[in-house]
């Protein structure tokens, strides 16, 4: 999830946090299989949706909530149990002498038990008997997970897929003011999940699309690049700098004059990358307008837009586009980028009867 919330670090290698603080913690399948729970969409309302989990997810969040056992110092203060991942926020109450990473390492290493025990029966069961969340599959996976390495051996144990094969994903939350959204941004899951399955035109990527001799992947409602209107959000540089000597009437005429434009029937063409342009998206956002996104980055695995782009695909108001592959190493968007992705906009917008002056 890297666009998932940019102002918060991935954890780098060989790094240790020791002092309090709040960590979003999120542990994947990486196959992406749904072993730890069923999505239902009662109604088929994504606002119902929810996970019923399986005697693996059942067995991952005991482990989750009495991690406090072996570890007083952290407090699991939220979770969510996805169809293959979890989400959780870990409150650590003092500095950890060796860090938080030797806790995450703990946890991850208690999954990998119950992904070696799940492997175990998965073999030797129907899938129906592991899936199920019945106390008596519950206690078989008990039994199995507390002997199985006895009574394998180390070497045929060691053997068995442990399911969780990387590493939970560490966001130190560095303000206390993160905590609600990363609250909300959990808790739409399974909704969000769900909105995805009965869109799923929408929010998979639509690769290929070609728009002035230029090629790009897209997520969203590809039908706006049939409009007749589009029109570009590029706030000058000028005009910011008027407005921070005292006269701001050029820029408020020109974002007003694209909110004005949008609310006519133009779809709005931005790669959004300045304040003053983010203003103008938030406004398009709000009003539910139609605009087209040119994104500084491609689309990873299992891409998914954020919060209220997200909701505005849902509503078929945006278009996200890209004309490059996902890099996980990008960070900052360059100069040559941002002339680049403005240069794209006014080449969409050159299609149409509205060209900006």
């Amino acid at each position: 999830m890297e666009n998932d919330h940019d102002i918060w670090k991935w954890q780098e290698p060989g790094t240790a946090w020791k002092g309090a603080g709040l960590y979003h913690i999120t542990l994947t399948i990486p196959s992406r299989e749904p072993l730890l729970g069923d999505l239902f969409i009662p109604d088929n309302n994504p606002t119902k949706a929810f996970v019923d989990r399986t005697t693996l997810g059942d067995a991952l969040v005991d482990n989750l909530v009495s991690l406090y056992l072996y570890h007083p110092d952290i407090q699991v203060l939220h979770f969510c149990l996805m169809p293959d991942h979890l989400h959780a926020i870990w409150y650590v109450k003092r500095t950890m002498p060796k860090g938080i990473m030797s806790s995450i390492r703990g946890f991850w290493q208690a999954a990998k038990q119950l992904g070696r025990a799940y492997s175990y029966l998965s073999s030797s069961l129907s899938l129906n008997a592991i899936q199920d969340n019945t106390q008596e599959a519950k206690n078989r996976f008990s039994e199995v997970t507390d002997t199985l390495r006895r009574q394998l051996g180390d070497d045929a144990y060691y053997r068995l897929p442990p399911v969780f094969t990387e590493m939970p994903h560490i966001r130190p939350m560095g303000q206390r003011r993160q905590l609600p959204a990363t609250l909300r941004y959990i808790d739409m899951n399974p909704q969000r999940l769900a909105t995805k399955k009965l869109m799923p035109e929408y929010f998979r990527v639509q690769e290929g699309i070609e728009i002035a001799g230029r090629m790009y992947n897209g997520v969203g409602n590809a039908d706006l690049l049939q409009r007749a209107q589009y029109m570009p959000v590029h706030v000058r540089r000028t005009m910011v700098e008027e407005a921070e000597h005292g006269d701001n009437t050029r820029l408020r005429d020109y974002m007003n004059g694209c909110v004005l434009a949008a609310r006519q029937g133009a779809v709005m063409v931005s790669p959004f990358i300045s304040p003053k342009e983010k203003d103008v998206m938030e406004v398009l956002l709000k009003e539910g307008l139609p605009f087209i996104y040119i994104a500084d980055n491609g689309f990873r695995d299992y891409y998914k837009p954020q919060d209220s782009l997200f909701d505005a695909v849902a509503r078929k108001n945006v278009l996200i586009l890209s004309p490059w592959e996902y890099d996980p190493h990008k960070h900052h968007v360059t100069r040559a980028e941002c002339v680049a992705l403005n240069q794209m906009a006014e080449e969409i917008c050159s299609l149409s009867s509205i060209i900006p002056n």
